[in-house]
């Protein structure tokens, strides 16, 4: 019968797959587009607000810049997009910037891009789940205050929805998905056109001024930085594009097609819904500000502390639709918070994916690389939750603390990716003779090229701008990733050495002597006296540890009168030690005759609560941990099952298998 865990397993994920059905769990383009996308698109409600925070710094100075820094992000996006549609045709394995990186530029380039992409991925579980409660905490009251622990909670939801499988978790995203998008496109379109017929409200911070910080002049080398900076923070709106390329496999045939029309749409949607967001901003001169109960003045005085600035998207929601108590705003609010934390679903498609491959390639522990009971690759998936929960419990769930960190280590693997499909192209272009295939891998070239140089001088704009405001933290966990995959993979390669079989006939040992562990005469002990005789070992003796005087002469006494025709081997313990005294025993025998091997026979119940196992097999399991490292001992554990262990056994397994005594 099964036991209570395993109902709650199937209760939370559902029945166990068949790994011939792995075909059935492949997605269409519109599941595609909200699983692998959805952090690309969400990621358009937090970029604008960083964008208008930055440009903050200066006043209203800075204001009019927003909507060209959109330009500007809205560029370099679709230059991306255009770049990874090469990538996936190229590279279609699923290894995405890693095996580009890796096959282009060497494995040391390859695990960097591994390294920051896994960084990468637990900081867009953070940041997205905690811009959604924060977007929810306008609305919620309840939710103010406890940001980290809802959160948390939310992390966990998502953990469950994803280790039901990718084709699940992609129905049960797509609606809110698509809302979202409908919903942003949709309130974009009505407030241009109220701005045309010349009815668009101005937003309800629109009667505030923004005081520069600190005296802050927007001029000369100051204003330049400060530019970088909010192009910097815009430019998160390009996290996420990177995941489709590592997700192919999971697309339906054709593969690389499916996945290139999913990321045109998703770059094309993307940019969209940002540059109608900035747009609108600037039409109804919104104003958001970093420290907005100091630099928000109504009539030239502080709005205070205790001013709550509802983010970007909710102020414009409720310009274009007349107020917060209009049902549309609601609409597009409630999309957006649900959005922000289902963003962070690409992660949990993404991280289990790569990690699965870099366990494959011995950079991660192979238990990466096995699906779970849903196809899915359960491990990956509960790792990932474990770091994000951990990050945005240290952080508090601050998404403007958290997005420092992001976006450093996803410019790093565009940047180097984009590196070794400018190489891959070179490289067959020197072989290719046909000119119709040329041109193409000349035109693919000049892509990837322009990729490489838009991303990298990004990159070099987010390491200069956000180093010192958090970044360094993100590049110190890539760097101690990095060490430690390669710990890994030189653990396993020399394991694997050591594994190797000579090319000398391994010998046979001449004799095998049994030992079998007594403590008391019960059943356990005489299964195990009976097991060990029927192996027929050279010899066979019972070893008891004397502890104590009496219990050890009742011992030999019931031996004696049961006629036990396996002679029984008392050694002293003048210090009460069980381990040690069977420990020099074993390696007496093995230094009299070093070419024998000795099996020690441990008699163990078997129970079947978890209380119960810490009554038990203490003594055994401390004994074997120490009897593993004696060369030439084999040991053999005897069980014997309990009432208890009922519970737990196996329907499935013949009669004649179960509490067999």
């Amino acid at each position: 019968m099964p036991g209570i865990g395993d109902f709650a397993k199937r209760l939370l994920l559902g029945r166990a797959l068949r790994s011939d059905r792995l075909g059935e769990t492949l997605l269409p383009k519109k599941i595609a587009l909200p699983v692998f996308a959805s952090d690309a698109l969400s990621s358009v409600a937090y970029a604008p607000d960083e964008i208008f925070l930055t440009l903050s710094v200066a006043g209203l100075a800075a204001y009019s810049f927003s909507w060209k820094i959109g330009l500007i992000v809205a560029a370099v996006m679709l230059t991306v997009v255009a770049s990874y549609r090469q990538n996936v045709h190229a590279y279609p394995s699923g290894g995405g910037d890693y095996e580009v990186a890796t096959v282009n530029l060497g494995d040391r380039f390859g695990l960097t891009v591994a390294s920051a992409l896994l960084v990468d991925y637990v900081l867009t579980v953070a940041v997205s789940v905690s811009s959604g409660v924060q977007n929810a905490s306008s609305a919620l009251g309840f939710v103010k205050g406890n940001e980290a622990l809802v959160a948390v909670g939310l992390v966990l939801l998502l953990t469950a929805v994803n280790l039901r499988g990718v084709k699940e978790s992609g129905a049960a995203f797509a609606i809110p998905t698509y809302g979202f998008m409908i919903s942003i496109v949709g309130m974009t379109l009505f407030g241009l056109g109220r701005y045309f017929f010349g009815d668009l409200p101005l937003a309800a911070s629109a009667k505030y001024t923004i005081a520069p910080e600190h005296g802050f002049v927007f001029s000369g080398f100051a204003a330049g930085f400060l530019l970088l900076r909010a192009f910097s923070s815009g430019s998160a709106a390009l996290t996420g594009v990177e995941a489709i390329s590592n997700g192919v496999p999971a697309f339906k045939k054709p593969k690389s097609k499916n996945a290139a029309t999913t990321l045109l749409l998703m770059g094309t949607i993307a940019v969209t819904m940002l540059m109608g967001i900035l747009a609108l901003g600037h039409l109804t001169q919104l104003h958001f500000a970093e420290r907005p109960g100091i630099q928000l003045l109504l009539k030239g005085k502080p709005v205070g502390s205790s001013f709550d600035q509802p983010t970007v998207i909710s102020q414009l929601a409720n310009a274009v639709f007349d107020g917060p108590a209009h049902a549309l705003s609601y609409v597009v609010i409630a999309f957006t918070g649900i959005i922000l934390i289902l963003a962070a679903n690409t992660a949990f498609n993404g991280f289990p994916v790569l990690g699965s491959i870099l366990a494959r390639d011995g950079y991660l522990p192979r238990q990466l690389h096995t699906r779970g009971d849903r196809l899915a690759y359960s491990n990956g998936i509960v790792l990932l939750a474990t770091f994000a929960m951990a990050l945005i419990v240290a952080f508090d769930a601050q998404v403007t603390r958290l997005i420092q960190l992001y976006i450093v280590g996803v410019f790093i693997s565009f940047t180097l990716s984009q590196t070794g499909m400018v190489r891959h192209w070179t490289r067959l272009l020197k072989t290719e003779a046909d000119a119709a295939a040329r041109r193409r891998m000349m035109r693919a070239r000049v892509i990837n090229a322009i990729g490489l140089g838009m991303t990298g001088t990004v990159l070099v704009i987010v390491l200069i701008t956000k180093f010192v405001r958090g970044a360094w933290i993100a590049l110190a966990a890539m760097a101690v990733l990095f060490l430690l995959m390669r710990s890994i993979r030189r653990h396993y390669d020399r394991v694997r050495e050591e594994l190797v079989p000579s090319d000398d006939v391994i010998a046979a040992p001449s004799r095998n002597h049994a030992v079998v562990l007594v403590s008391k005469i019960h059943a356990p002990t005489l299964r195990a006296l009976s097991y060990a005789k029927a192996t027929r070992p050279h010899d066979l003796t019972a070893l008891t540890v004397n502890v104590d005087s009496e219990d050890t002469e009742a011992l030999r006494q019931e031996w004696d009168r049961r006629g036990i025709d396996i002679p029984l081997t008392v050694v002293d313990s003048p210090y009460r030690e069980i381990t040690r005294p069977i420990l020099d025993y074993v390696r007496r025998i093995r230094l009299d005759s070093p070419r024998d091997v000795v099996t020690v026979f441990i008699p163990e119940y078997v129970v079947g609560r978890w209380w119960e196992q810490l009554l038990h097999n203490q003594s055994a399991l401390r004994l074997k941990g120490r009897l593993l490292y004696q060369p030439g001992v084999m040991v053999t554990s005897v069980p014997y099952q309990l009432e208890s262990s009922d519970r737990r056994r196996d329907d499935g397994a013949p009669e004649q298998f179960r509490r067999v005594r």
